[in-house]
């Protein structure tokens, strides 16, 4: 075990923090607001570079590290760093509870969106915009943005990347894994600023619009309005919104190669693909059936941006979507499992992962029926290998298992299932909001510290899907290698 190469990481990353969290220090200042609060970003801050002091890095230390080295790094870092930013809400007194100002930060940072806040509006300038930045930090990765700012990291860091980016495989754009990686953040930020504009245009405050485009490109959520985006009853911006949540909810390598590569081979790719009919079908599915409640042109309205909003795990909400009937609620349900795009910003299992999925299910029917024929199984036109195929199969039933564990938990705050089984896929598959008791309309407020903690490292277990968790908790992986 490396133990030096995890602290030189984490001690960076730390140290990146507190150069961050001097944006909503500078926000507390240009709206002039308490010392309190400007005390508890410097403070934080201060902190932050403290404990980055220590443990320094030997000379002689190798920076070469392994994929358990790697999942300890990724793990540690986004727990650290979701503490470390809980930090300004505490001292401010914002959010007095350290438990609940953990649970938002992590909710934050893994782009859930999920709240235990009763009245967000009560929150400050420079609070709010902290609680959405962490989106925009954590919806690409925070590793990925080390790698893009600390070229030094970038040793092995391809490890590091293939830890934290979300979807069953890691593909680069170039070969150059720091140069592939502010490729990714320029792209990032570019597009955000794009959606900043196109709200602006829309009659947003550029406060406002920054909040909001910031949980759009994250798939975060978070907003700074009780109503969510139902509060500007518009539908120009539920247009760009919910647009822009499906666009970020895209593999990235795609958008690349729309600005740098051969357009065609965009329509090729077989994920996009069936991302593109899911979200057409549950449209129109969710249409028809609260036609009776909106009428059918505010229906698809409504169907629009919910789809948009839970298929990409972003959690952004115009309409109580927790009241529509039982067929609408069961597709939501069914697109919080299923996610967004593999190398995108969303949550969820990825529609990849669902793609073979279903066609293992229907390659081992067709075996059943005629057991002599060989049955292949191809994804994007090339044919996958029983390892691949076992490996996704296998994380499938790890995800469940992890769901299975978070639904019983929420069992002791809730009596009914669906709120139960919404809490947890909301919080695993980072979307935010729930059905049930959970709706859009709600909170977390009511869980217990012990399960706010639970669905914390939930949340943070869900965007790193699941093994870099696994591993950092395990007694084993601490151990040196003889």
């Amino acid at each position: 075990m490396n133990y030096g190469i995890i602290g030189y990481v984490l001690v960076r990353l730390l140290r990146l923090e507190a150069g961050l969290l001097s944006l909503p220090l500078l926000v507390a200042l240009i709206y002039q607001e308490s010392w309190v609060n400007i005390g508890a970003f410097g403070l934080s801050i201060v902190l932050l570079l403290l404990v980055s002091l220590f443990p320094r890095k030997n000379k002689n230390q190798s920076m070469t590290f392994y994929m358990r080295e790697a999942f300890i790094i990724v793990g540690l870092s986004w727990i650290l760093l979701s503490f470390f930013g809980s930090l300004p809400f505490y001292l401010s007194g914002e959010i007095p509870s350290l438990v609940d100002a953990f649970f938002e930060t992590s909710s934050g940072f893994t782009t859930t969106g999920s709240s235990i806040l009763v009245d967000v509006e009560a929150l400050s300038k420079s609070m709010l915009f902290w609680r959405s930045f962490t989106h925009m930090i954590g919806g690409m990765g925070i590793l990925i943005f080390a790698l893009a700012v600390l070229p030094k990291m970038a040793s092995d860091g391809v490890r590091v990347a293939k830890a934290e980016v979300p979807g069953p495989s890691f593909g680069k754009l170039v070969s150059k894994l720091s140069l592939n990686a502010k490729i990714l953040y320029i792209m990032y930020i570019a597009m955000t600023g794009v959606v900043v504009v196109f709200l602006l245009l829309g009659g947003m405050s550029l406060f406002d619009a920054l909040i909001h485009a910031f949980g759009a490109a994250g798939t975060g959520g978070f907003s700074n309005k009780v109503l969510s985006v139902g509060f500007y009853n518009s539908r120009y911006i539920e247009a760009v919104l919910g647009i822009s949540m499906l666009i970020f909810g895209m593999n990235f390598n795609l958008h690349y190669i729309f600005l740098f590569g051969n357009k065609r081979e965009i329509l090729k790719n077989e994920e996009l693909k069936w991302y593109l009919v899911i979200v057409f079908l549950a449209i129109i599915f969710i249409g028809l059936n609260i036609k009776s409640v909106y009428g059918l042109g505010q229906g698809l309205r409504h169907s629009f941006f919910a789809v948009s909003s839970v298929i990409t795990t972003t959690g952004y909400a115009t309409v109580d979507f927790a009241k529509w009937p039982l067929f609408s609620r069961l597709i939501i349900m069914v697109l919080m499992v299923v996610g967004g795009c593999a190398g995108s910003t969303s949550g969820g299992l990825k529609v990849s992962r669902v793609v073979v999925l279903v066609k293992s299910g229907l390659s081992q029917i067709i075996k059943s029926r005629q057991p002599g024929r060989v049955q292949n199984i191809s994804y994007e036109g090339e044919g996958l290998s029983e390892g691949k195929i076992i490996s996704i199969q296998n994380y499938f039933m790890l995800y469940m298992l992890v769901l299975t564990v978070l639904i019983l938990l929420l069992s002791f705050n809730y009596s009914d299932l669906e709120t139960a089984i919404s809490g947890a896929l909301t919080a695993f598959n980072n979307i935010g909001p729930g059905l049930g008791q959970l709706g859009p309309s709600s909170n977390f407020s009511s869980l217990s510290d012990f399960n706010k903690l639970v669905m914390s490292l939930a949340m943070i277990a869900g965007r790193l899907e699941i093994l870099p968790i696994i591993v950092v908790f395990m007694p084993s992986s601490w151990k040196k290698l003889l």
